[in-house]
């Protein structure tokens, strides 16, 4: 199949991803129509803040937006907000928004990022949030800021923890209920999750791990004294004024599905981000891609840097294939952080359950440390504690694939 003129691009998804992807078309000298997608009716916005300096009512929305009102303009975008994609058709090029109209695309980049996971009876209780938009942050806000609540996280990931910090900052009782042996074990491994969350330990949150939750309850103020209680495996009931539920993200493909894409757990991509078909790309949360950096590991990154970097590549190389050009693979060193009672925890690289892992600066003890994480005698990993600098000199080392016991020697003299 021959490449289709490339004259409208359509970018479904308003987040970082998808917003990068319109400024990487005008950035390429792309001077055709590009329309933005998006399921909220919110102009673009950032969402790392949502569960800190949003939350925390230190920011205001208006200091999240991706993209200035003037350089919006610039980018001449046709936005659809509001109005989510439902279907796709790649045999016949062809989106279908809710509002039931048809779109007929050139080129196309899948920025649909991620929706959170729910309990079953979620959704029944009014004291019962979850964080991932904007206005998720200020109704949970509009709950937290005077303090005084008994506040139950469910989920000891970042962001359950992040909102933790942030409600206990606000003068709340906070506890986090968390299934698995130890926190954050995706992301760190169970040694330095444990270690990282000593920060909550420090300003008097428990975070209990190893516990099943069986259900949420409403009930009358005498008889627990709170609102709400969530009752667990052994039997223990939690009291609680207000529930988080932060118990991880999907992303959103389900309206993909009969569209002719492979999807798995993501959008599954080539190195390029190209989705299958010619003219089809994805980027962020959604995009599943083997990464040659950690030898074609394939890989789905629920990170901030990882989506700004792939809306500009998708659109990159989108262009160079309609121009008859080589596209570039996309390969990269993960990078995510996340900021708690004031000390910024920043990762670089992948995890896995058996790492060899090595602190080679500060002490867990003294909550300021850099940690490498190696994997068949290769660096993998560096995680940072209070250890801003360091941390990210790891990432050349990370990028010049060093032997572990190399990389020890080097960071330690960071």
């Amino acid at each position: 199949m021959e490449n289709p003129r490339l004259e409208h691009v359509f970018v479904v998804g308003s987040s970082i991803a998808g917003v990068r992807a319109c400024g990487g078309l005008r950035a390429e000298g792309f001077e055709g129509g590009i329309t933005l997608i998006g399921s909220e009716t919110h102009q673009p916005y950032d969402r790392p803040p949502l569960s800190k300096k949003v939350l925390s009512g230190e920011w205001e929305p208006d200091r999240i937006a991706l993209v200035r009102p003037e350089e919006l303009d610039k980018l001449q975008l046709q936005l659809r907000l509001g109005v989510p994609a439902v279907a796709l058709s790649t045999a016949e090029r062809t989106l279908t928004l809710r509002d039931g109209s048809t779109l007929s695309y050139d080129g196309l980049v899948l920025a649909t990022g991620a929706a959170t996971r729910r309990l079953p009876d979620q959704l029944e209780h009014d004291s019962v949030f979850e964080l991932r938009t904007l206005d998720d942050s200020l109704a949970l806000r509009s709950r937290i800021d005077a303090g005084g609540l008994r506040v139950t996280i469910i989920g000891a990931g970042f962001i359950g923890l992040e909102v933790a910090a942030t409600a206990r900052a606000l003068g709340n009782e906070v506890v986090v209920l968390e299934g698995a042996p130890a926190p954050l074990t995706r992301g760190l491994g169970a040694d330095m999750g444990r270690a990282v969350t000593l920060l909550h330990a420090d300003n008097g949150v428990p975070v209990r791990c190893g516990v099943q939750v069986v259900r949420i309850e409403e009930t009358d103020s005498g008889q627990h004294g709170g609102a709400l209680i969530v009752r667990l495996g052994d039997g223990e009931v939690v009291a609680s004024d207000l529930i988080v539920v932060g118990i991880g993200v999907t992303p959103v493909t389900g309206w993909l599905e009969g569209s002719g894409l492979e999807l798995r757990d993501g959008i599954v991509c080539d190195a390029t981000l190209n989705a299958g078909p010619i003219g089809v790309y994805a980027a962020g949360d959604v995009a599943r891609w083997p990464n040659a950096q950690f030898d074609g590991e394939e890989m789905r990154v629920e990170h901030w840097t990882n989506a700004s970097e792939q809306g500009l590549i998708a659109a990159r190389n989108m262009l160079a294939v309609a121009r008859g050009d080589e596209p570039e693979p996309y390969n990269s060193v993960p990078f995510f952080w996340s900021e708690q009672y004031g000390v910024r925890i920043q990762f670089l690289g992948r995890a896995a359950g058996d790492d060899d892992i090595r602190i080679v600066k500060g002490s867990v003890e003294e909550r300021s440390f850099l940690a490498l994480y190696g994997s068949n005698g290769v660096l993998r990993g560096a995680l940072g504690v209070a250890m801003a600098k360091p941390v990210m000199q790891c990432r050349r080392l990370l990028l010049d694939r060093l032997s572990f016991e190399d990389a020890v020697a080097a960071a330690s003299a960071f």
